[in-house]
C-alpha cells in the first residue's frame, strides 16, 4: 500500500471525522468570541489530545484553527468587535458593509475566500514545503527589520485620507508596544514602580478595549444611535460568489501568495498577513477611495490571506521545527508528543503521516463552508436580542476573554483604559486600526533592529547589502518616497503647463 492510501486510511475513519466535527464547532465559538483567539483555542485544545492518537490530535488542531480564524469575521462584520487579532485588519470595512445593507456580501466573501485561501495553502504546502522552508529560513534581522517596516507603513495606506492622524495613531501604539521588561535590554521602561506593567500590555486586551468596548461605551452614552446592526434578514451567504471570484481573480490570488509567504516566515502569522494584505488591496485597486466605505475587494485579499497563513505556518514547523507563529509553537510540542518529530526524517520515514496532515488541510476548508453558513445563520439569530440586553452580554464576554489571558485583573483594566482612549480618539477623528498595528509589529521592530545594529557593529550600509534585506529596504522606500516624488513631478508638469 503507498503512502497516500495509507493517509487516507488514517484519514478517513469514523473518529476522526467525528473529532474533526467537534473541532470544528469549538473553534467556532472560539473565534466568535472577541477576545478568545484562535492560539486559544489550540491551547484549550491539547490537554484533550493527551488522549488521542497521533492523527486525530492534529485533526482536532487544524480544524479548530481554520474554523476560527475565520468565524472571527462574525462578530467583526455584524458589531465591529472583531473574534480575532487577524479579523481586525479589515473590521471596518465589513462593518461599513453590514450598516448598507450587505451583510450577507461581507461575510460570504469571508467564508468563501478564507476557503479558497486555505487550499491554495495547503497546496503550497504539499508542493513546496522543502523549498520554501530553506527560503523562509534565510531570513535574518535585517530582513525582518524590513519586512516589519513595510507591515507598518500599511498604516499610511490605511489612513491615506487622513495620514497625520493615523500616524499619531501609530505612534501610540508603537508606545504601548515599549511598555514593559519584553525588550532586548530587558530594562523596565513606562512602568511607573508598577509589577504588572512589567510584562508589558497584553495586544488580546488592548484589542477588545479598542474595539469591542469603545462600541459599547458609544451604545451607553447614546441608547439611540444610527442603526448599528442591521434588522434585514441575511439573505443568500453565497449569492454573488461567483462573480467577486470572477471580478477580483488577481487579489485573491495575490492574498493567497502574501498569506502563504508570510505565513512560512518563522514569528510572523495570519494577523500580519492579513493586515499587510488588505493595505496592498487599497494600495493597487483601481478603486481606492472606496476602501473604508463598505467595499468588499479589501475582504476578498485578506480573507484569502489569513488562512492561507495557517497553511504557510506549517512549511517551517514541518520542515525543520520552527514555528511560523504562535499556533505552531504549540502544534510542534504536540508532534513530539506523538512522537512525530518535525524534520527531514517526517517526510522519509514516515511520509503517511505528512499526507495524512496534507488531507486534513484540504477536509477542514471544506467542510468550513457548509459549519461557516450554519455559524452566521446562528449569530443572526443572537443578534436579534434586544440590545440593552445584548451589550452587558457582550460586555461580560469581554472581561472573561481579556482575564482568561493570564487569569489576572490587570488585563480586564488595560482593557477598559484601552476601550475609553479608542472612544475618544475615534469621537475626534483618529483612526485606531493603525494603533493595533503598532502593537502587533512594536516589539518585533525593536527587537530586529537591536540585533541588526550590534550584528552589523552600527553600519548602515549592512541594512541593504544584503539580497532580499535590500529589495525588502528598496521597496519600504519606495512606497515612503514615490508618491511624494510623483506629486512633485504633477506640480511641475502642471507649473510647465500653465
Amino acid at each position: 500500500m503507498g503512502a497516500w492510501e495509507q493517509a487516507f486510511v488514517l484519514v478517513f475513519q469514523p473518529y476522526n471525522i467525528l473529532v474533526m466535527l467537534a473541532a470544528s464547532l469549538f473553534g467556532l465559538f472560539v473565534g466568535a468570541i472577541p477576545g478568545l483567539t484562535a492560539t486559544m483555542a489550540t491551547a484549550l485544545l491539547v490537554p484533550v489530545t493527551f488522549f488521542m492518537p497521533p492523527i486525530p490530535a492534529i485533526a482536532a488542531i487544524v480544524t479548530a484553527t481554520a474554523m476560527a480564524i475565520f468565524s472571527g469575521d462574525i462578530p467583526g462584520c455584524l458589531m465591529r468587535m472583531p473574534g480575532t487579532p487577524a479579523s481586525a485588519a479589515y473590521t471596518d470595512e465589513a462593518y461599513a458593509m453590514t450598516r448598507k445593507g450587505q451583510a450577507e456580501t461581507a461575510l460570504g466573501a469571508g467564508l468563501i475566500f478564507s476557503a479558497i485561501g486555505g487550499l491554495f495553502g495547503t497546496a503550497v504546502l504539499i508542493v513546496a514545503a522543502p523549498s520554501l522552508a530553506e527560503f523562509a529560513l534565510k531570513f535574518s534581522s535585517f530582513e525582518y527589520f524590513w519586512l516589519v517596516l513595510l507591515g507598518l507603513t500599511c498604516a499610511v495606506f490605511m489612513t491615506s485620507d487622513r495620514p497625520l492622524k493615523g500616524f499619531v495613531s501609530l505612534l501610540l501604539g508603537l508606545l504601548i508596544a515599549a511598555v514593559g521588561l519584553d525588550n532586548p535590554a530587558a530594562f523596565p521602561r513606562f512602568t511607573f514602580g508598577s509589577t504588572e506593567m512589567m510584562g508589558g500590555l497584553g495586544m488580546i486586551p488592548l484589542m477588545i478595549g479598542m474595539f469591542a468596548v469603545s462600541e459599547i461605551i458609544r451604545y451607553a452614552v447614546d441608547t439611540n444611535p444610527p442603526l448599528r446592526i442591521t434588522d434585514k434578514p441575511l439573505g443568500n451567504v453565497f449569492k454573488g460568489m461567483w462573480s467577486l471570484a470572477r471580478k477580483y481573480p488577481m487579489q485573491v490570488l495575490r492574498g493567497s501568495v502574501l498569506g502563504t509567504t508570510v505565513g512560512a516566515l518563522p514569528g510572523a502569522g495570519a494577523d500580519i498577513a492579513a493586515w499587510m494584505s488588505y493595505a496592498i488591496s487599497k494600495k493597487f485597486s483601481k478603486e481606492p477611495e472606496k476602501f473604508g466605505t463598505g467595499h468588499v475587494e479589501g475582504i476578498v485579499e485578506s480573507g484569502s490571506a489569513n488562512n492561507s497563513a495557517l497553511a504557510g505556518a506549517w512549511i517551517p514547523a514541518l520542515v525543520f521545527g520552527i514555528p511560523g507563529d504562535s499556533i505552531t509553537a504549540i502544534i510542534i510540542g504536540v508532534l513530539y508528543m506523538k512522537n512525530l518529530n518535525p524534520g527531514p526524517t517526517l517526510f522519509t520515514n514516515n511520509p503517511q503521516n505528512i499526507y495524512a496532515v496534507y488531507l486534513l488541510f484540504i477536509i477542514a476548508n471544506i467542510i468550513m463552508i457548509p459549519l461557516g453558513w450554519w455559524c452566521i445563520k446562528v449569530s443572526k439569530q443572537i443578534l436579534k436580542v434586544p440590545r440593552n440586553i445584548l451589550m452587558p452580554v457582550i460586555m461580560l464576554f469581554c472581561v472573561v476573554g481579556s482575564f482568561a489571558i493570564n487569569n489576572t485583573a490587570f488585563d480586564v483594566t488595560v482593557m477598559l483604559v484601552a476601550g475609553i482612549c479608542a472612544y475618544v480618539f475615534e469621537e475626534n477623528g483618529f483612526p485606531i486600526a493603525p494603533a493595533i498595528l503598532g502593537v502587533v509589529l512594536g516589539g518585533m521592530l525593536e527587537e530586529n533592529l537591536v540585533s541588526s545594529v550590534i550584528k552589523a557593529d552600527g553600519s548602515v550600509l549592512a541594512f541593504f547589502t544584503r539580497p532580499v534585506a535590500g529589495t525588502l529596504a528598496a521597496l519600504t522606500l519606495a512606497v515612503w518616497f514615490l508618491p511624494l516624488l510623483m506629486r512633485r513631478l504633477r506640480r511641475l508638469a502642471g507649473v510647465q503647463v500653465a
